[in-house]
């Protein structure tokens, strides 16, 4: 089976966070998001897939390479123009034109019967199945109204007050008969929600709606990258220990992931599920509480608490420092006494010098340099970075 994944968007919504890298490249368990979904694509059946690329295009294609590792075929296709989700399909016709294909976002994490879908749509005469989850608030997504033959009579993207007729949000997953190349202008900004689907729906051709069954949500947030990580952590299968690891006499409580040459000092805590890179040293005392993931190569020292955060490759923490629902990019050096309050997203290559309290919710961009004893109320932008 046939798959196409969309990986053309920058992710300003995710800034700091994707500077260094296109938003499907974002660690999750320390790996990139995207792989998790090729892996999902894969043990589903579909391992021939395309993806369509534009920002950083070129560090997905070293992440993945041709997909034989992952026992899949993937193609590229490059977007020189921004042209919508189907427009960029559109751009990857010659790779999906023979049969029906599944289309996701490259920033989608899921554990959804991908396959069912897919043979649902073959059963019927439908141009377009999309995966639909009933939601407590649609306001940010596609609602569909569909009756008990699941056909979809209407559809409204980001609906306002009022307007909300359904809680049923459009996944973004969507299983299309190939002639739905003949409904979309070549060379065009063109999406499938705001201007295909009511085109279909205009001509009275059939648009099915799945009610999917499991987890999904689209990395376009700080706070569905927060949830996205809960859910992969919650799934951890138990405690796994690659190579090496040192400790004296710290407690570990499972499940925890710990790579090769982790060390963990006398004293110290680790309350699972928690994901710990390679190489990365934890010192005397410190309380590294569930649901965290830790990178390759930080440094956790003395007295710190770490609780429900996410910390990227190349961090220090300085000693009786408190991280608390947090994200820590790459390279970032955090000084003694200091609190990170929850929500905060952290660039790479900051440093935060000592007795320095970042409030909830803020944001600083990379490269920045936070002066001792500061109280960090707002958000803190690089213009090199504008």
């Amino acid at each position: 089976m046939k798959a196409c994944i969309m990986c053309g968007g920058e992710g300003t919504r995710l800034r700091p966070l994707t500077f260094a890298r296109p938003k499907p490249s974002i660690p999750i368990l320390n790996k990139p998001s995207v792989v998790h979904l090729i892996e999902h694509l894969s043990k589903e059946g579909f391992n021939d897939i395309v993806i369509t690329l534009g920002y950083m295009a070129e560090k997905i294609e070293e992440e993945l390479g041709d997909g034989r590792i992952f026992g899949v075929h993937i193609d590229y296709v490059y977007e020189k123009d921004k042209l919508g989700t189907a427009g960029g399909v559109k751009n990857a016709e010659k790779y999906l034109r023979d049969e029906p294909f599944i289309v996701l976002g490259g920033d989608h994490v899921l554990d959804l019967n991908l396959r069912e879908m897919h043979r649902f749509h073959e059963m019927t005469d439908a141009l377009v199945t999309i995966g639909l989850l009933s939601i407590d608030d649609p306001r940010e997504f596609g609602i569909a109204d569909m009756d008990v033959n699941n056909r979809i009579c209407r559809f409204l993207e980001k609906p306002g007050p009022g307007e909300i007729f359904s809680n049923l949000a459009s996944t973004g997953i969507y299983v299309c008969d190939p002639e739905i190349f003949d409904w979309i202008p070549a060379n065009t900004k063109y999406d499938f929600a705001k201007d295909l689907f009511p085109a279909i729906l205009a001509k009275k051709r059939k648009i099915h709606g799945i009610l999917a069954r499991g987890r999904w949500t689209d990395v376009g947030s700080p706070q569905a990258y927060r949830q996205a990580q809960r859910w992969m952590l919650e799934a951890l299968p138990g405690t796994t220990i690659e190579g090496h690891f040192k400790t004296k006499d710290a407690r570990i409580k499972g499940p925890v992931s710990l790579g090769h040459n982790v060390s963990v000092g006398s004293n110290s805590a680790i309350v699972g599920p928690i994901v710990i890179g390679e190489n990365t040293t934890i010192g005397d005392n410190v309380l590294i509480g569930p649901y965290t993931t830790i990178g390759s190569n930080c440094v956790i020292n003395n007295d710190s608490r770490i609780l429900s955060s996410y910390i990227f490759n190349g961090v220090l923490i300085g000693e009786n420092s408190n991280v608390s629902g947090s994200v820590i990019d790459n390279g970032t050096k955090v000084g003694n006494n200091c609190s990170l309050e929850n929500g905060t997203v952290i660039g790479p290559a900051v440093l935060i010098e000592d007795d320095v309290t970042v409030h909830s919710d803020v944001r600083i961009w990379p490269e920045i340099n936070i002066p001792a004893k500061t109280r960090v109320k707002e958000d803190i932008l690089n213009e090199s970075y504008m």
